[in-house]
């Protein structure tokens, strides 16, 4: 930049937009920075052209001195208004910058500290007005507005966290300069609040002006070491007498003056200030004062809650149109308001507890008394805008723990009242963390959660309902859950009295609520691509430090996810064992732990890697491994087992070390536990097989275990016999595991150098050199050489390694898990709320795995119990979008997903499935899934899920779909799910009308019930065929009847089992028999009219094959299926999904694609017609085979009607029944076959539209 073409006033008025409390605060590296800019470049800048600069001054100094001057002179004419804070927020900014430069000047001139001249030359001006507001009445109130307004700005700039004020030349100046005004600027505010000289409502702002300007003059001279004056102690004796007085002044007149209510609102702001600075300024010691005596008797009494009244002037004109200085009487009576229950606040906390033993007529007149209180807090809450509620929250803090037993329900009354106004507040920043601490200090307070929990009270049911109201509330708003952990820590393990009753009460909520704890050890999102920028923005600025000054300017609000857990860890780490209280909530906390990972193992089988699932199993793992030194024997007696168990479950790669760990470490605590450890080997087929490499990577680590036992043989000859038949697994990852382990434990047989182990050297040496002979080559030989590498078994040390920062930032770091995962032992020092444990380690000195990366190895669980393999689908899409997730997360789990979220939006949660499978139509279906999802509807099966990406669908849908669980279950796997439903206690009903179905609208519908939808033949037949179901009847035309012979239909069900009828060894017989019948073998002409007619019907269909031969309608209706298996036989959309493709050789037609070519649609053509053709020959031989069946059924009906003594006829059925036997396996046969040729033409016809 061209320093010459920027004057001063451009770059004052840019720095002026730089917040202090956000960047540009004074002391900051960003400060100092401009300090030397503005030195260096001083002679650089655009020089004004009215105005010479002296030899002696910088030019910064000429324009900082005339820009107080042209500040400070104002017109003649007084404004009512006070002015704009943009000009003096600008003088005061450049007023200390160039007294810093100066001081730097000096520095680099080696002339050391020298008298702030420069900067006196500033304040004179100032100092001249500021030393005549207390004698001079005739000041404009302009001049003196702004001259207070500089005055504030001034003071506040200098009033910064990173300001040394006893090595602070520019500080000490301003103390002694604004010294020497102080009794003039007291003087001056005192008359001004209460002599009635503010007397309209513009006054008010004015008003908030001195009361600002007291409040940081005090103070700045309080932190600057300014002891107790007369003057101060005078001048706060003074104001609260005249406030009080006008407060209780009663007026004469009967109607209501708008200048004696406007006196009332400044006294009584003045009186809430006051209070402020009692509490905030000890140092300047007022407590004892009488006046401050006078103050709490006179807020103790009734009559301090009158109402501030409306002047009858604003009534008069309240059905007109109110003039502009009477708008806003409602903000006014709002801060009155908030400013009485200041004032409460200051009298409730200075007020002497009396206890029920002391004084029992005085306690009963104190609770009464909090009652009212109490119930006008209430009152105030329901009336008070939100950013005025803080003051009532504060009371609240001190009421509610003296009336939790004796007003139980007014309590939650004002715990519902409060949480209503806080969740309003989720989107004000600003006013929403202030009364979110305030609201946690005072439901979550010590004495009220130990009461509660005492009596098992509503009150405790309302407080646990809100502690999860919290947590889920923290889920979209992060720091909200870091608020209540912190608080609650913080009281319960160190509480404000030393009282050993006082802290084990306070402990004792950790027991009562230790959910709270569980769920902070859990805690943890799976943030969206933005949050995590966000996040990774705000890391990156607090990693640089003191170097970014927003850094240095902002109060660090620990408000990452990360400090839950955070805190939560610290607060277990404190714990000591050994105090009976700590070792029963330990006790306590860790099955909690156990049952919480229970309950998400069976919620969940199959997780994919870094989901939430994944992330908080793993965080319950480091939970656990945080608890382990201080357990005890006698809960891990009762646990070993269930820790044990859960090595065999599906578990991801990070769990697994963890859990491993687990097992390490409690066996080396308690050898004894070692034969519950080798039980595990005796493999369970229910159990993943991979799920034995979890003990085999513990045995990896026996040195460990065996630390601190003397007889390690027996447990090394049981390591042996247990790994040994393991080396010979036909799984490869169990033999690899085997063989780490063998390795490992061989070797420190050979280092104990025992004679018991010469008979097995042999063996097992040939068989560790077989195996790396045999791994020397391919694939085998990379995962021998990464096993051997990776971290858990060549640089991890279970008890070295043990620490903070391993189980938190470097385990999940070589694990590969996410890394909003990774929790820094940065974090954990910076989180001061809770300190670190003394005696729990935060570093390792073994070093090894911080260098190391994460290895290529990562063994994972796999293998599925039989039961839960997936069914095999009967066909195979050409092409098709994988997503990764979607196989492992179960329909179930689908469908608590959606009914969990219609949950928090209010819907209702019905258990009626509504099955539309057999609809097609994406019109029809788009309108249902609107319907289903007004109507809460559980589930809506569709035949596939392709329809939702239909723009049809979606028009009608209005995005229902995504509020409700869809699942795809395709038509042929139809009557699979309704048996299935069935077996879960579901009432099948088919909607259709038939003559004994009942009306829809009059049906009782159970609680568990599947409706299912289609054309009316096809819910009818897909529901009467092997499942039992009700009807029910809809209004409209019925479309036609399924015709059947019920008996005969029961008679002919049979099992897949038993399908084959016909016997193998029959077929001679009955060929034999055949041709004798037909008399093929004696009459030639015979011979040639049966082979002239298959002649005949083959060369008619060959003749002209690119003929368009039509099925004739009596065929169609003499090979007749029940509907669903007409539709199944249906020509399929093809080009619905290709035409998403935008494939060249497609263009649109009616919303839908078609092939371009002719030649192409030539193609498609005749393989609708093999389609077409195929599938009318199943339909064919469909019919014939249950014809042939029914035949079956009739003939044995004759065949029990034939008297044994007739052989003859018994022997000719017997022959029907042969002959109608092979008729029907035959015809079964070709339906099969003609299917395999129908799904021929249909992957024929796909792959025509994807070459298209």
């Amino acid at each position: 930049m061209c320093q010459e073409k920027v004057s001063l006033s451009d770059i004052s008025k840019f720095i002026v937009s730089l917040r202090p409390e956000e960047s540009l605060g004074r002391g900051t590296v960003l400060w100092k920075m401009l300090c030397d800019w503005l030195h260096v470049n001083d002679k650089h800048f655009q020089r004004p052209l009215n105005c010479g600069v002296p030899q002696d001054r910088t030019l910064l100094n000429v324009y900082v001195q005339s820009l107080v001057q042209d500040y400070l002179k104002t017109p003649l004419a007084n404004d009512c208004l006070v002015p704009d804070w943009f000009e003096a927020k600008l003088v005061a900014t450049m007023i200390l910058l160039a007294a810093d430069v100066e001081e730097t000047t000096h520095k680099c001139n080696g002339a050391g500290s020298k008298e702030q001249s420069e900067l006196k030359t500033f304040l004179n001006p100032l100092l001249d007005v500021l030393l005549k507001l207390g004698t001079n009445p005739y000041i404009s109130t302009l001049k003196t507005d702004k001259s207070l307004q500089l005055l504030l700005k001034l003071l506040q700039t200098c009033s910064v966290k990173c300001s040394n004020p006893q090595s602070d030349g520019v500080i000490t100046f301003l103390q002694n300069a604004f010294m020497t005004a102080s009794d003039s600027i007291l003087d001056f505010l005192l008359r001004r609040l209460t002599t009635n000289e503010l007397n309209t409502i513009s006054d008010l702002e004015r008003c908030n002006l001195y009361l600002a300007v007291l409040s940081e003059l005090l103070s700045f001279f309080s932190i600057n070491g300014w002891t107790r004056g007369l003057s101060v102690c005078g001048f706060i004796s003074s104001l609260i007498s005249a406030s009080l007085c006008n407060l209780q002044e009663m007026s004469s007149e009967k109607e209501v003056e708008l200048e004696e209510q406007i006196q009332k609102a400044v006294s009584m702001a003045s009186l809430s200030v006051v209070c402020e600075i009692i509490d905030q300024e000890p140092a300047l010691q007022l407590q004892s004062l009488p006046a401050v005596e006078s103050l709490k008797t006179v807020v103790s009494c009734s009559q301090f809650e009158h109402v501030l009244k409306k002047p009858c002037s604003m009534e008069k004109n309240s059905s007109l149109e109110e003039p502009s200085s009477h708008q806003g009487w409602g903000k006014i009576v709002a801060r009155y308001i908030r400013d009485q229950w200041v004032c409460h606040h200051f009298t409730l906390n200075n007020y002497q507890n009396l206890s029920k033993d002391e004084d029992l007529e005085q306690y009963s007149f104190d609770v009464q008394k909090h009652t009212r209180r109490l119930q006008s807090a209430l009152d105030a809450l329901t009336i008070l805008p939100t950013d005025h509620v803080l003051p009532v929250f504060h009371c609240m803090k001190i009421l509610i723990p003296k009336l939790m037993e004796s007003s139980e329900s007014l309590c939650i009354k004002a715990f519902d009242l409060a949480w209503k106004i806080i969740s309003s507040l989720s989107n004000t920043q600003l006013i929403f963390w202030p009364n979110l601490k305030a609201f946690v200090q005072f439901v979550f307070d010590p004495e009220v959660l130990s009461v509660a929990a005492k009596n098992k009270s509503k009150a405790y049911m309302k407080i646990k309902e809100i502690m999860f109201q919290i947590i889920e509330l923290s889920s979209t708003k992060t720091g909200v859950f870091n608020t209540l952990i912190s608080y609650c820590c913080r009281t319960w393990m160190f509480p404000t009295c030393d009282n050993r009753s006082v802290v084990e009460n306070a402990f004792s909520n950790a027991v009562n609520y230790s959910d709270l704890l569980v769920e902070a050890c859990l805690f943890g999102t799976v943030f969206r691509r933005d949050q995590r920028l966000n996040q990774e923005v705000c890391a990156f600025v607090e990693n640089l430090g003191s170097e970014c000054a927003a850094n240095v300017v902002t109060e660090r609000k620990n408000r990452d996810d990360h400090y839950v857990r955070v805190c939560a860890i610290k607060f277990l780490c404190l714990l000591d064992e050994t105090n009976t209280l700590h070792k029963k909530f330990v006790d306590d906390f860790f099955m909690n732990l156990l049952d919480k990972g229970e309950l998400m193992s069976k919620s969940k089988i199959h997780y994919y890697v870094n989901s939430l699932q994944h992330r908080a199993k793993n965080r319950l793992w480091q939970t656990v491994l945080v608890l382990l030194p201080k357990l005890h024997e006698d809960i891990l007696t009762r646990t070993v087992d269930r820790i044990l168990q859960a090595g065999y479950s599906n578990n991801q790669a990070s769990i697994k070390y963890l859990i491993q760990w687990t097992i390490i470490w409690i066996l080396h605590k308690f050898p004894h536990f070692l034969q519950k450890f080798w039980n595990c080997f005796n493999y369970d087929e229910g159990w993943p097989k991979t799920s034995i490499c979890t003990f085999l990577s513990v045995l990896s680590h026996l040195d460990t275990v065996l630390q601190n036992t003397s007889e390690k043989t027996p447990v090394l000859k049981k390591a042996l016999v247990v790994v040994l038949q393991w080396c010979f697994h036909h799984n490869f990852s169990i033999r690899l595991y085997a063989l780490i382990a063998l390795k490992k434990i061989w070797g420190m047989c050979k280092e104990l150098c025992m004679d018991d182990f010469e008979t097995l050297t042999p063996v097992i040496e040939s068989s560790l050199h077989q195996a790396e002979r045999m791994h020397g080559t391919g694939n085998a030989k990379k995962n021998w050489q990464r096993i051997q590498k990776h971290f858990f078994f060549e640089n991890f040390h279970p008890l070295k390694d043990y620490c903070l920062e391993t189980i938190f930032y470097t385990l999940p770091r070589l694990s590969e898990i996410a890394e909003e995962e990774w929790i820094s032992l940065s974090k954990f020092t910076a989180f001061t709320d809770i300190p670190m444990s003394a005696t729990f380690p935060c570093t390792s000195s073994h070093n090894e795995l911080l260098d190391l990366k994460p290895n290529d190895w990562s063994q994972q669980d796999k293998g599925l119990k039989s039961a839960e393999q997936d069914n095999q689908r009967q066909w195979t899409d050409v092409q098709k979008k994988i997503i990764p997730w979607k196989d492992s997360t179960s329909d179930l789990d689908l469908e608590l997903v959606f009914q969990d979220r219609a949950t928090k939006l209010g819907k209702s949660n019905s258990r009626l499935i509504v099955v539309a499978s057999l609809i097609d139509k994406p019109t029809n279906l788009g309108g249902l899934c609107r319907t289903c999802e007004i109507f809460g509807v559980s589930s809506l099966i569709v035949g596939s899920l392709h329809y939702i990406n239909d723009k049809q669908f979606q028009y009608l849908s209005v995005s229902a779909e995504q509020w409700l669980s869809l699942l795809e279950v395709k038509p042929f796997q139809l009557i699979g799910y309704l048996d299935q439903k069935k077996t879960e206690g579901y009432t099948i009903i088919g909607v259709e009308q038939t003559a004994k179905s009942c009306d829809l609208t009059e049906y009782c519908f159970p609680e568990k019930s599947l409706l299912l939808l289609g054309p009316q033949p096809i819910s009818h037949a897909s529901s009467s065929v092997t499942l039992s179901r009700k009807n029910s009847e809809t209004q409209g035309k019925e479309e036609g009847e399924l015709l059947s012979d019920q008996e005969d239909l029961e008679e002919m069900q049979v099992t897949e089992q038993s399908s084959r009828l016909f016997k193998i060894e029959d077929y001679h017989y009955l060929l034999s028999k055949s041709v004798v019948a037909l008399h093929l073998g004696e009459a030639k002409s015979s011979e040639g009219s049966s082979k002239q007619y298959f002649e005949t019907q083959v060369n008619n269909q060959w003749d002209k094959p690119a003929a368009n031969k039509r099925c004739p309608n009596y065929l169609r209706k003499l090979y007749d299926l029940p509907a669903y298996a007409n539709n199944i036989l249906q020509v399929p959309i093809i080009d619905g999904p290709v035409a998403a493709l935008q494939s060249s050789g497609l263009v649109s037609k009616d919303g839908r694609g078609q092939l371009e070519d002719m030649q192409d649609r030539r193609s498609d053509q005749f393989c609708k017609r093999t389609h077409e053709a195929t599938a009318m020959a199943i339909r064919a031989s469909a019919t014939a085979s249950i014809v042939s069946r029914a035949s079956i059924v009739w003939a044995r009906k004759v065949l029990e009607l034939i008297p044994p003594t007739e052989t003859k006829a018994i022997e000719g059925v017997n022959r029907m029944l042969k002959a109608a036997s092979f008729a029907a396996d035959a015809t079964l046969d070709a339906v099969t076959f003609s299917t395999r040729s129908l799904a021929s033409s249909v992957a024929t016809r796909r792959l025509l539209w994807l070459l298209a």
